[in-house]
């Protein structure tokens, strides 16, 4: 991993984002406000701009500067989100300007990790960490592996993860007005986390 698989990745998500982008739109107004496929294309656009034209080279540092961007390009709640995995991916890669599968693998796990304690969430409760922690551990698994194959079995544990939100009752944000009856409803967070990790794949 270096700055340019960070270019090339956030590029590849964009991409996937503005793909599904109506797809998100439709999932996050059974629940949500419908503002997610917009967020997050337009988030994930901004970001892959602003890394394709940075001069840092320090992982660290340009996964920092990146969050920024993102935050600001996706003013929701889940772009808040998303930015504290920015973050903690940060301090985990200072002063890198190469990343190893292992090191990749622990600064995903100080990403979601940086979501439970900013936003006081853990697995289980029908957000984006259902789909991104089961895919960081598995990451953690794969790491004497290659990256080519430790991020297709992330992205195949993140797709189990979204769907079994299926069955859980939203507890976080504006879906937890819905409490009971968003047991069913794909949660459109764990989808934007599935999404993340098959583009990488």
């Amino acid at each position: 991993m270096n700055k340019q698989s960070v270019i090339d990745g956030l590029s590849k998500i964009s991409a996937v984002m503005t793909e599904n982008k109506e797809y998100l739109i439709k999932l996050d107004q059974q629940n949500g406000d419908g503002d997610l496929g917009v967020s997050m294309s337009e988030g994930f656009a901004a970001a892959a701009a602003f890394a394709a034209e940075a001069e840092e080279t320090d992982l660290g540092k340009l996964m920092m500067q990146t969050g920024k961007v993102f935050n600001e390009a996706a003013p929701s709640s889940l772009g808040t989100i998303i930015s504290f995995a920015f973050m903690g991916m940060a301090k985990s890669l200072k002063g890198k300007t190469e990343a190893t599968l292992p090191e990749f693998a622990e600064a995903v796990m100080s990403g979601v990790e940086k979501i439970m304690e900013k936003a006081g969430s853990k697995p289980g409760e029908k957000t984006i960490l259902d789909a991104i922690y089961p895919a960081a551990v598995c990451l953690k698994e794969h790491e004497s592996e290659s990256f080519g194959e430790a991020l297709k079995a992330a992205a195949e544990i993140a797709a189990q993860g979204s769907e079994n939100t299926k069955k859980m009752k939203s507890v976080h944000g504006r879906a937890a007005y819905y409490a009971e009856q968003s047991i069913g409803i794909l949660d459109g967070g764990s989808v934007v986390g599935k999404l993340i990790f098959e583009a990488l794949e």
